[in-house]
């Protein structure tokens, strides 16, 4: 029989015994005081269990999270290996503070902890008397062992006087009670008090939050197993969200394809999608709702952006309030929010339902916010989701960010971005974007073909007939000064002249990409500085394309001027495609001069700088991996030179300009006369010959190498006759064509050619060594030992800087027996190794290259037993370089492991 509430009450208003009923004379739902079952497939994470029993040193523990984050299980899971843990499910909190302390005293009975009658017990679901509060605090703190209370669902408590009876209950309390609150929001105690005392140990959802490693153990739970990258990707796309994992795992074992489902399912067509409706969305006041399915079209969003979606003014509050109440709505720091990806993906195919036709509008209304205020990738991503291209173009162009499709770095991305983009928009920078588009992956017909359109289009917009090249003439033609240039055209006019500059390169026309430049550096005058500052790749693209022009005109000098510019650009990932690319075409230049060791230098110097950036390795410009290919066949390292061609052939479309397959082409050809297959070589440098035309050194490198090929194969007369073709004079060739002469047998015409060179020290080692070679060898048939002999030696002595092997090799077998006779005379370190065995086949011998620089600050940490990681870190730079300076030392030392390379270091008194 229910005992009436108001008998047997003292004068405190409370019922000295143990009540078996609520205030209101119903009996207590055991339910409340009962934690959840565990599901078979709960996962026990050990860290959070840690975490709650070093919670157990400070009073107050909130774990916070949003629905379905795994709280009210984690700490079930927790307390059912405790004794005496007062479980209360808080719902009953909204029926007001004496209907909550009433269940709270009950829960703390239920759980073992003993409560003197004089504590009594709330008769009115209303209210709480102190007295009762301060005779609870009071026992509790007389405790031998703190009673553990987890109020559950403690977001229902709304009440701002049930929370400061709690915060009394729990401060005067002191070491007699540790309070758990399992919570969607901020509960409303002073919790700054506790985190500035240290009494607050906080579980929030970022810790919640499953890990790849946690993920793939649930899934096992489910009778899953997923490869790695599968459950990567699946927590990547939940954010570790336990309930959506949960569900997601659910549905995937009724798949028959469990991996394919997991990565392809679609969010709102699945159990996921009926939680995050039912438990946040429609929890929310309708013009809540509304702005929730407003924001879902945006990637991040700010109260500014947000209320020019919704037509409000209290955005801030409401997202403020959002976050706290873990509504799946994340801050980011400086007034930015997002959604949790999968509630995004879930409102954005509500929204379409409920407002068909409004995303395009609300993607568009976005576009143009953020085009004003907000960063350049957001505006063209919310552009492109309107398919308004003409906005999205003008939006790129105008902030003079062409060169993004070509750095590398984002170029795939904007490619992508744009590729929907049909032939009804018609603007000038909508075929600026096609002519970048189609000239970044070396469509060379239809992206001029675009830039045509998009110049005949800024023509009519200047009101002239042609577009001059000359900038000064154009404006003057339109009757205004530069000056008066609207900055969108000039925008648009120094995008088309980033894309000429690269069309010319392309096609190999210096004279061309120079009045592209000249008209670029008027136009760089009037552009907004701070745009020309944000985007430096501009800057360099153009100096690089330049400087490529010039190079294939041969104007090595003027090349080297523009190329050095651009290394000497402002470092960043937008610039470290084109300062990469600019590096290798320094090496290049300096190899094609005799250089090999300062080529190799530069050349290890462009492969790092785009993988110090993270840029990809396929969109790199290759010319490195080129010159040190050529490099590697001088050095006779051949096995090297074919894996570094092959890596070459992985380049940028847009870099592969006639440079690059001229220098591509050379490399093979010496590659294969340094196999012996002269037939070959011809073949592959035959490609060449026709755009060699424009270039005297492709043409002169040509003919060195089909000189050398006939050489080879025994016709020495048409040797001669295909250098006597090459109209410049340079080092290199005069050698060639001497050595031509002399295999033609006319050793006087070899030496006047040899005598009239001139190179003013532009000639390096592996010209001059081979000129040397030459002498040597005249004086060798002459029957002048001596002075060949003598020449041998010198070219030993030259040869050994840079490593040089080949010459020694192409010179013939009367090379042998001088080697020989010389070998006393000359350093250990650049004699032929003959193993003490007669020499047979080619020569073979060492020659120790010197050590770089930062090859030498290697080796001297390797002396000291340091790790490649050690390394790495004492010299600020990656493990890769350290790794790639250790290859480089170990071939210039002869050697193929640590200590080795220190012993044979220390013998060379290099340590």
């Amino acid at each position: 029989m229910a005992v009436s509430a108001m008998d047997g009450l003292d004068d405190s208003g409370t019922d000295p015994t143990a009540p078996y009923a609520d205030p209101q004379g119903d009996p207590f739902l055991r339910t409340r005081f009962v934690a959840p079952a565990r599901p078979v497939t709960f996962l026990r994470r050990e860290r959070l269990v840690r975490h709650l029993d070093e919670a157990m040193q400070t009073p107050l523990t909130m774990v916070n999270g949003a629905a379905g984050a795994g709280k009210t299980l984690l700490v079930a899971d927790w307390a059912a290996s405790r004794e005496r843990v007062a479980w209360l499910t808080t719902d009953a909190a909204g029926q007001g503070p004496g209907m909550l302390w009433a269940y709270l005293l009950q829960a703390l009975r239920a759980s073992g902890t003993v409560l003197p009658a004089g504590v009594g017990c709330p008769a009115d679901a209303s209210r709480v008397t102190p007295k009762l509060l301060a005779r609870l605090a009071a026992e509790l703190s007389g405790l031998e062992h703190p009673a553990i209370v987890v109020l559950d669902e403690f977001d229902r408590v709304a009440d701002p006087e049930i929370a400061e009876q709690l915060e009394f209950v729990l401060r005067h309390a002191g070491d007699g009670l540790r309070l758990i609150l399992v919570t969607r929001t901020e509960p409303l105690l002073p919790l700054h008090r506790y985190r500035a005392a240290g009494e607050l140990t906080e579980i929030r959802g970022a810790e919640l939050a499953f890990t790849a490693e946690e993920a793939a153990e649930l899934l096992d739970l489910h009778g899953l197993r997923l490869p790695a990258h599968a459950t990567e990707g699946l927590v990547e796309r939940t954010r570790g969200w336990a309930a959506g994992l949960r569900l997601c795992a659910l549905a995937a074992r009724e798949d028959p394809n469990p991996e394919t489902y997991l990565k392809e399912f679609e969010a709102d067509h699945s159990t996921v999608a009926d939680f995050l409706l039912a438990e946040v969305l429609r929890r929310q006041p309708p013009a809540t709702q509304d702005l929730l399915l407003r924001v879902s079209v945006l990637d991040r969003f700010r109260p500014e952006l947000v209320n020019a979606l919704t037509g409000r003014t209290d955005a801030g509050p409401v997202l403020a309030d959002l976050c706290r109440e873990n509504a799946f709505v994340e801050h980011l720091g400086q007034d930015w929010y997002r959604l949790h990806p999968l509630f995004g993906e879930i409102l954005r195919a509500h929204l379409r339902l409920r407002s068909p036709g409004l995303e395009p509008d609300l993607h568009r209304q976005a576009a143009h916010w953020l085009r004003g205020c907000g960063s350049l990738s957001e505006t063209l991503g919310q552009g492109a989701a309107a398919g308004d291209w003409e906005f999205t173009a003008d939006a790129l162009i105008d902030d003079l960010a062409i060169g993004w499709l070509f750095t590398g770095w984002r170029s795939d991305e904007i490619a992508d971005l744009f590729s929907p983009m049909g032939p009804e928009a018609t603007s000038p920078a909508t075929d600026l974007v096609r002519a970048a588009r189609d000239l970044s992956r070396r469509n060379l017909d239809r992206g001029l073909t675009h830039l045509r359109h998009a110049e005949q289009g800024l023509t009519a917009a200047l009101g002239l007939t042609a577009l001059p090249d000359d900038v000064a003439e154009q404006a003057l033609t339109a009757g205004r000064g530069p000056e008066d240039e609207a900055p969108e055209l000039v925008a648009a006019r120094l995008s088309c002249a980033l894309l000429e500059a690269l069309a010319a390169r392309l096609t190999g026309a210096p004279d061309r990409a120079e009045k592209a430049a000249a008209a670029a550096e008027t136009l760089c005058d009037q552009a907004p500085a701070h745009l020309l500052e944000k985007h430096p790749e501009l800057t360099a693209l153009l100096l690089a394309h330049l400087g490529s022009a010039r190079l294939w005109a041969g104007r090595f000098e003027d090349a080297c001027a523009v190329l050095s510019k651009v290394v000497g650009a402002s470092a960043g990932a937008s610039t470290a495609l084109a300062r990469e690319d600019s590096l290798g075409r320094l090496a290049l230049i300096d190899q094609l001069n005799g250089w090999p060791g300062l080529a190799e230098r530069k050349a290890l110097a462009a492969m790092t700088e785009t993988e110090r950036y993270g840029v990809p390795q396929p969109s790199g410009s290759g010319m490195g991996r080129l010159v040190l290919a050529a490099v590697a066949v001088d050095r006779d390292d051949l096995a090297r030179a074919r894996t570094l061609l092959d890596e070459a052939a992985e380049s940028h479309p847009a870099l592969r300009d006639p440079v690059m397959e001229a220098g591509r082409a050379l490399a093979t050809a010496r590659l294969e006369l340094a196999r012996g297959n002269p037939r070959a070589a011809l073949k592959a440098v035959e490609r060449v010959v026709p755009a060699a035309v424009d270039s005297p050194w492709a043409a002169g490198q040509t003919a060195l190498v089909v000189s050398a090929a006939h050489i080879a194969e025994g016709r020495p007369e048409t040797a001669v006759d295909v250098l006597r073709t090459v109209s410049e004079a340079q080092p290199a060739y005069v050698v060639g064509a001497a050595r031509a002469e002399l295999a033609a047998g006319r050793p006087e015409a070899a030496m006047e050619l040899l005598d009239s060179v001139r190179s003013e020290g532009r000639a390096g080692p592996a010209v001059t060594v081979r000129a040397t070679l030459v002498r040597a060898q005249a004086a060798n048939e002459a029957g002048d030992t001596a002075t060949a002999h003598r020449l041998v030696a010198l070219a030993l002595r030259e040869a050994r800087r840079d490593g040089l092997r080949r010459p020694f090799l192409e010179a013939g077998p009367w090379i042998r027996p001088v080697l020989d006779a010389v070998s006393p005379r000359v350093p250990a370190g650049d004699r032929p190794d003959t193993g003490g065995r007669p020499a047979s086949g080619p020569p073979q011998f060492m020659i120790v290259e010197e050590l770089s620089g930062r090859e030498l600050d290697v080796l001297r940490r390797l002396a000291l037993t340091m790790s490649t990681e050690e390394i790495a870190a004492d010299l600020y730079v990656s493990v890769n370089t350290v790794k790639t300076h250790l290859k480089s030392a170990y071939r210039k030392l002869a050697v193929n492991r640590r200590n080795e390379a220190v012993r044979r270091a220390r013998e060379l008194d290099l340590l």
